[in-house]
């Protein structure tokens, strides 16, 4: 990895923790994917795009209703849980 790129990363990673009042570190928890039966959603104000089959990291499980994620493009925000399968 460059290091342009490292410093990118970095810089979406402070930005999700001041967004989403996230402290600690970035740990992915598991995976899950999006359920392909799903219908596909654009993303909102917190809320990240979802992608029939997309494979996304769980980083934290906020409620019954909602997951903390974060997508190959390094995106963060809340996924519906129910539209979410384990691997």
């Amino acid at each position: 990895m460059t290091l342009k790129a490292c410093k990118k990363e970095e810089k979406m990673d402070r930005e999700f923790q001041k967004k989403f009042k996230f402290e600690g570190s970035i740990n992915v928890l598991t995976q899950m994917m999006v359920d392909p039966a799903t219908r596909e959603k654009r993303g909102g104000a917190k809320n990240l795009p979802l992608r029939r089959g997309e494979i996304l990291d769980v980083i934290q499980f906020t409620n019954q209703e909602q997951i903390l994620c974060r997508n190959s493009q390094r995106r963060y925000g809340y996924v519906p849980q129910a539209v979410m399968l384990p691997l």
